[in-house]
C-alpha cells in the first residue's frame, strides 16, 4: 500500500475578514447603487470567518481581464507551491532528489509550460522526475490526485512521489458580475496550497515510517446528466463560476450508496469508519454529506472548523482537513479506517480508503 509520508499546507500571504471582502466584492461586482443585503446575506451563510488572498483587496478593483489574473496566477502559484513541497519533503525527511513524481492540480489558472514544470528546477528535482499537471478536477482535484499518485505507486512500489495542489480561487472572481453563482463563489474561496508525499510500499524513508495512513484504495464516479452543475465558463474576463444550487440534492441522491458500496468491498460499513477526512464544499453541502451517510456528531468537525478559518481552497482543502486530521490531539486508533473524500465538476464523486 502507499504510505502518506507528510502533508503541508500552505496559505496565500494576505489574510482578510470575511466583511473586508465582502466590502471589496460590493465594489467590483455590484453595479453602482445597488442594494447589497442578497451579498451580505450570501456571504454571511457561507460560514467563513476569513480568508486568505494572492493580492491586497484594492488590487482586484484594478484586474482587467483573464490574461493579466492569469499571469499573476503564474507566479503566485510558483511560489507558494515551491514553499508547500519544501516543507512537505522536510518533514517527510527527504530531498527533492528522491522524488520520482510530481503530479500538479489546480483548476484557477493555466500555464505552458506548467506550475510543475517551471518548480523542478527552482527545488532541484532530477532531471528524469516524471510530472503529471492534472486541470479541470476543481474541488476534487486533492482526492483524485492522491487516487492518481496510488495508482503509481502500485506500480513503481519502491518510488516516492508528490503531489502538490495550488488553487487561487480569489483571481477568479469576475468584476462587474452580480450572478448569484459569482456572488456565492465570492463569499466562499479562498487561496491556498497543499503538498502531499508519499512512498511506495517497498520505499523506506522519513524519519518514523509507520507515522502516516496508508492508502488502501480509491474509488470514482461520475453521475449522469450534471456536467452544469459545477464548472467554469471560460470567457474573456477568465473563469465564469458554473454552480447550480442542486449540488446538496445530488449528493443527498448519489453519495450513500457510492460509500457503502465502496466500504462494502473491503468489509466495511459507514459506521466502521473512525475519521471523515471531507471538502468543505459549503454548509449546505456539509449538511447534505452527514445527511446522506448518516454520521455521528462532530464527525466533520475539522472540515467545519477549515471552512470557517480559511473557507473552500477547492482541491487544496481536502489536504488541509487531511493534515489537520493528523494533527489533532486525539488521531484515529492505528490501524482503523478512514475515508477521504471530495467531490467536482463532472460532477463526480472521488473516494480514497485510508488506514491509520
Amino acid at each position: 500500500m502507499t504510505r502518506i509520508a507528510a502533508v503541508h499546507g500552505a496559505l496565500a500571504p494576505h489574510r482578510r475578514t470575511q466583511s473586508e471582502i465582502t466590502d471589496m466584492v460590493a465594489r467590483t461586482c455590484l453595479p453602482e447603487g445597488t442594494d447589497r443585503r442578497v451579498l451580505d446575506r450570501l456571504h454571511r451563510s457561507a460560514k467563513v470567518g476569513s480568508r486568505h488572498m494572492t493580492l491586497p483587496l484594492e488590487r482586484y478593483e484594478e484586474l482587467d481581464g483573464f490574461g493579466a489574473a492569469n499571469d499573476v496566477f503564474i507566479a503566485a502559484a510558483t511560489d507558494l507551491g515551491a514553499k508547500a513541497v519544501r516543507a512537505a519533503l522536510h518533514m517527510a525527511g527527504l530531498s527533492a532528489a528522491d522524488v520520482d513524481l510530481l503530479i500538479f492540480t489546480s483548476v484557477t489558472g493555466i500555464a505552458a509550460p506548467s506550475i510543475d514544470a517551471r518548480l523542478a528546477g527552482r527545488l532541484g528535482l532530477r532531471p528524469d522526475v516524471k510530472r503529471l499537471p492534472l486541470f479541470g478536477l476543481g474541488c476534487a482535484g486533492g482526492a483524485a490526485g492522491l487516487a492518481r499518485m496510488h495508482d503509481y505507486l502500485l506500480g513503481r512500489p519502491d518510488h516516492v512521489a508528490i503531489l502538490l495542489s495550488v488553487e487561487l480561487c480569489s483571481l477568479t472572481f469576475q468584476r462587474n458580475d452580480a450572478s448569484m453563482a459569482n456572488l456565492v463563489a465570492t463569499g466562499l474561496f479562498g487561496d491556498g496550497a497543499a503538498a502531499v508525499v508519499a512512498c511506495g510500499a517497498n520505499r523506506p524513508g522519513g524519519p518514523d515510517e509507520t507515522a502516516g495512513p496508508t492508502i488502501v484504495d480509491t474509488r470514482s464516479h461520475l453521475y449522469p446528466d450534471t456536467g452544469r452543475v459545477m464548472g467554469w465558463d471560460v470567457r474573456s474576463s477568465g473563469f465564469q463560476v458554473v454552480l447550480d444550487p442542486q449540488v446538496p440534492d445530488v449528493v443527498r441522491r448519489y453519495l450513500a450508496d457510492d460509500v457503502e458500496g465502496f466500504l462494502g468491498d473491503h468489509g466495511l460499513k459507514p459506521k466502521d469508519v473512525t475519521a471523515w477526512v471531507c471538502h468543505p464544499g459549503g454548509p449546505k453541502v456539509l449538511e447534505a454529506v452527514t445527511e446522506a451517510l448518516d454520521l455521528p456528531d462532530h464527525a466533520l468537525d475539522v472540515t467545519w472548523r477549515h471552512l470557517a478559518d480559511v473557507g473552500n481552497l477547492s482541491s487544496s482543502s481536502v489536504l488541509h482537513v487531511l493534515r489537520d486530521t493528523l494533527a489533532e490531539h486525539r488521531p484515529p486508533p492505528p490501524g482503523t479506517p478512514g475515508v477521504l473524500l471530495a467531490m467536482g465538476p463532472g460532477f463526480a464523486c472521488e473516494l480514497v480508503l485510508l488506514r491509520w
